[in-house]
């Protein structure tokens, strides 16, 4: 079998390899470039439409917002060529843009690109699913919902290099919330010249970011080159990054092995091997992996008993061990550690006490109850993952630990590609999935107001009126009382879990091999993972040995 495994990824990686000497090859490594492996493909390059982390994580490279997050994901100068000016008690912001940054066609970056791009996400035509991230901009809400002109949005070009900006109320993180995709401009003669096709391929769209899209093949490979109309391009030391689309995780430390890749993840089975590599890199990252159980489509989900039975029926340590085995931690919380501090510097989730840790005993009880009261002895029910191989292993195990721990209960699995099991969250078609958040901005709220009632993110038929309520007044009334609002959203989060309309699982850890020539690469916890804009190869590095060369 192990033959037979070896032989079947050796045949993957010929195919893959072909053409590899065509110095415009996916894998070719001449001049200045870096070369990724991504294990899902991007889901587009409108910045109106992308909602996942993937996706976001391109839009740092090839777009640029009115401000940019360094290292510690606090706010530097972009588009903007400084900080905002506030008035109005903070609820009004003037914005100076720098005037020598340009799109990839040539023309101008302008204060009215910023304002038709948040102008088109919050238009209900567009279909945002991310419009809710601009709510704190004065009449945002009601004009995605229809209830007000789009051209009541609290955005305005003052003049081509002078953006005003109206909120509802003062924002903490504003600042660091301006840098996020979805605050990114966009060229209305190249959206509108494109129409319904924009964004779908890199010929019909334009990029002001430190590289431009060059070619993407769908589910294949995403080139880019540098991006010479960028206006800070002497920073910029890539000629290219190529961005090669593969699900066997197994197959990238292959193409790692051969030079042929600068970084890949690689799986729990992996890490072992390569402890003494120098390229063996490992990070937590904030974000939380959760199953979401639709109470819509399985009336048993309604019972709140059998959600917390099946909250505390999965061995988390366990899983992080035999599963992941890449820096990932067991969690019992929504919100990821890494994402917000409390008013006393502490991380906020080491206040949070959830009721989901691992309990068989307990859970056994929750679904005994729960049986009881729904008059069933038996549920089955069928969970959504993607369709990869290190996702089979990790919903298997899930598997095991549901229906052993609880009898009577079968949990079948659905392996989907991502897009697919996305697209099948947000227009409720799921029973249950096993998701994940990441923070689009440092505070709890990120994660909080997902679950809100309504939020397009909360696909689990759950609401809670004090919820609800906690999460309003944290980002409104209590904005400028912070042991106040810290206390609500502790408060909330904790109603959250001890209703458990979703099952924490873990927070994301990543192991990687990447090359020790790549230096200046920038790691983020918030929207994109990572930013190349510093990146530079250094060739006097040995790749083998991380030192340098003889």
């Amino acid at each position: 079998m192990k033959k037979f495994k070896l032989f079947t990824i050796l045949i993957a990686l010929t195919v893959v390899l072909a053409g590899c000497s065509s110095a415009e090859g996916v894998y070719s490594d001449k001049g200045q470039v870096f070369r990724k492996v991504l294990p899902q493909d991007i889901s587009s390059l409108d910045t109106a439409l992308a909602t996942d982390t993937v996706t976001f994580d391109l839009y740092n490279q090839i777009y640029e917002g009115l401000y940019t997050l360094d290292k510690d994901d606090k706010a530097q100068l972009g588009v903007a060529k400084a900080l905002p000016k506030e008035s109005n008690d903070g609820k009004t912001l003037t914005i100076e843009l720098r005037k020598d940054a340009k799109w990839s066609n040539g023309d101008p970056v302008t204060a009215h690109d910023f304002e038709f791009a948040w102008k088109r996400v919050v238009n209900p035509d567009t279909a945002s699913e991310y419009a809710y991230i601009m709510y704190d901009l004065k009449n945002a809400e009601d004009i995605n919902m229809g209830k007000k002109d789009v051209d009541e949005l609290g955005v305005k070009a003052l003049d081509d290099h002078t953006l005003k900006v109206e909120l509802n109320k003062p924002i903490p993180y504003i600042n660091e919330m301006l840098a996020f995709a979805t605050f990114m401009p966009q060229n209305e003669k190249a959206v509108k010249k494109a129409g319904q096709q924009y964004g779908t391929t890199a010929d019909k769209t334009v990029f002001n970011g430190p590289f431009k899209v060059k070619d993407w093949k769908v589910e294949d490979k995403i080139q880019m080159v540098k991006n010479d109309n960028y206006w800070d391009k002497k920073e910029v030391h890539l000629d290219r990054v190529n961005y090669k689309v593969l699900k066997d995780q197994q197959a990238g430390a292959s193409l790692y092995d051969t030079g042929s890749v600068d970084d890949t993840v690689i799986t729990a089975d992996q890490v072992d091997k390569y402890a003494d590599n120098p390229g063996l890199k490992k990070r937590l990252l904030a974000s939380t992996f959760y199953i979401k159980m639709n109470q819509d489509n399985v009336p048993a989900f309604k019972n709140k008993d059998m959600r917390l039975a099946i909250s505390q029926a999965i061995n988390k340590e366990g899983y992080v061990n035999a599963v992941k085995n890449n820096g990932s931690e067991a969690t019992n919380g929504f919100t990821a550690k890494l994402t917000a501090k409390t008013p006393d510097g502490k991380d906020f989730t080491e206040s949070i006490d959830s009721p989901l840790n691992y309990n068989p005993k307990v859970a056994k009880k929750h679904l005994e109850k729960a049986k009881k009261d729904l008059g069933i002895k038996e549920l089955t029910f069928t969970m959504n993952t993607e369709d990869t191989a290190d996702a089979k292993i990790s919903a298997e195990y899930i598997k095991a630990q549901v229906e052993k721990t609880l009898p009577g209960v079968t949990l079948k699995i659905k392996q989907l590609p991502f897009k697919q099991r996305v697209n099948q969250e947000h227009s409720e078609t799921f029973e249950a999935s096993l998701s994940g958040w990441g923070p689009d901005y440092p505070d709890p709220l990120t994660f909080l107001n997902i679950m809100t009632k309504g939020n397009p993110s909360n696909n689990t038929g759950w609401d809670n009126k004090e919820y609800d309520q906690l999460v309003e007044d944290a980002n409104g009334k209590l904005l400028k009382k912070p042991e106040e609002r810290n206390d609500a959203m502790k408060k909330a989060e904790e109603i959250l879990l001890n209703e458990a309309p979703v099952a924490p699982v873990y927070q994301k850890g990543e192991a990687h091999l990447t090359n020790p020539q790549v230096k200046g690469l920038i790691y983020h916890q918030i929207g994109g993972d990572t930013s190349l804009k510093n990146v530079r190869i250094d060739k006097s590095i040995s790749r083998e040995s991380g030192e340098k060369k003889e």
